[in-house]
């Protein structure tokens, strides 16, 4: 479970770097910010997902934190891919241009991501141990088959 402080420990950094940059510019962030801020999210859903996982070994009720927190990114992941944010217009981006093409393919794919997580964090606060490890499979696969048609590798 040594992942999981790690995991809430960026969030927080996450946090406090975002509202100090928001203190500090009032115009809305750039397309090249947005694609920062979208890379460190996806970068701390990994670590959240990876501290799921290893925390599952154990009492699953005391993962209902990361696992809501997870469920929470879940649901507005698609906000983070505005326009202006694809390949070749902010930076450097794993993002597909598909996720602008097709967009309702893009969003039933994150949709599928966002129930697993929910429920996820529903088995968590549960305490269902069984239930919560094989969501997780769930929950690995939704983001895996999002990433196959909208991720290069």
């Amino acid at each position: 479970m040594k992942l999981l402080p790690v995991s809430l420990a960026a969030a927080a950094l996450l946090a406090a770097v975002t509202a100090t940059v928001a203190a500090q510019t009032a115009a809305a962030p750039s397309p090249a910010q947005i694609v920062k801020a979208r890379q460190a999210s996806l970068m701390m859903s990994a670590i959240t997902f990876a501290s799921l996982k290893q925390g599952a070994e154990g009492d699953v009720s005391k993962l209902g934190f990361p696992a809501k927190a997870l469920a929470s990114w879940a649901a507005v992941l698609p906000t983070l891919f505005p326009a202006g944010t694809g390949p070749g217009q902010a930076g450097d981006t794993e993002a597909k241009a598909e996720i602008w093409t097709n967009r309702a393919g893009f969003e039933a794919r994150a949709a599928d991501y966002g129930s697993a997580t929910a429920k996820l964090a529903d088995l968590a606060k549960a305490g269902d141990s069984a239930g919560f490890t094989a969501q997780l499979a769930v929950v690995k696969k939704a983001c895996d088959s999002c990433h196959a048609d909208f991720k290069t590798h």
